[in-house]
């Protein structure tokens, strides 16, 4: 029995590397799509109005971009140290996750969000996910020093949950388009929320659950 739920978990594991193998290239396209520096490509084109108005943003958009890409990567290698016993790399990569956030992806993020397409509602979501991802990142890098490995590693996978926002939001724009073929400016206020409150539920309840 205990062989079989072993296997079971090796399993699950290596599916959910090659998941986020797959969802990480596609992120890659998209960041790539930006390289060399352009500001009438995919996203930009429905920003020209914030890109002709206020020079700052593309600093901030290219500044998120090309972190988030990284922040992605760091942050699902440094949970794996426990599966494959790479503590010191864990570090590294926790270091480099933590690093990227708060100096650098959620500060522009929350700038960004500020600006979001859909009203309102959205500017509000993308504003308290910016605000949200840089305190539950901090707070799992205060904690480490502090040498409190627990609730360290708990407020890691907080943050690692809004990290992945960036292809959770993704993955629902195409099954809302797909199934109700929504206005474009609904989708985003849909969306907004969607890519990351049901990500952060769900770790709240593994928590709670004792599973992490």
């Amino acid at each position: 029995m205990i062989s079989i739920k072993k296997n079971i978990s090796t399993i699950l594991k290596i599916l959910l590397i090659i998941g986020f193998g797959y969802f990480f290239w596609l992120m890659v396209k998209i960041t790539l799509e930006y390289i060399p520096l352009r500001a009438d490509v995919s996203f930009l084109m429905i920003k020209q109005t914030e890109v002709g108005q206020r020079p700052e943003y593309l600093y901030f958009f290219y500044t998120h971009v090309y972190t988030s890409i990284f922040v992605l990567l760091s942050g699902f290698l440094a949970i794996l140290r426990k599966d494959f016993r790479l503590k010191n790399f864990h570090k590294n990569a926790g270091k480099v996750y933590i690093f990227m956030i708060l100096l650098f992806a959620a500060p522009s993020g929350i700038y960004m969000g500020i600006f979001a397409n859909g009203g309102i509602l959205s500017k509000i979501s993308f504003v308290i996910l910016g605000c949200f991802w840089w305190f539950s990142t901090y707070k799992a890098y205060q904690l480490a020093r502090q040498k409190k490995f627990k609730e360290h590693k708990q407020w890691m996978w907080r943050s690692f949950a809004l990290t992945i926002s960036a292809i959770t939001l993704r993955m629902w724009k195409v099954i809302i388009v797909y199934l109700f073929h929504p206005n474009p400016m609904d989708v985003y206020q849909i969306i907004a929320w969607l890519g990351w409150v049901p990500n952060i539920l769900l770790i709240e309840y593994l928590i709670a659950k004792k599973h992490i």
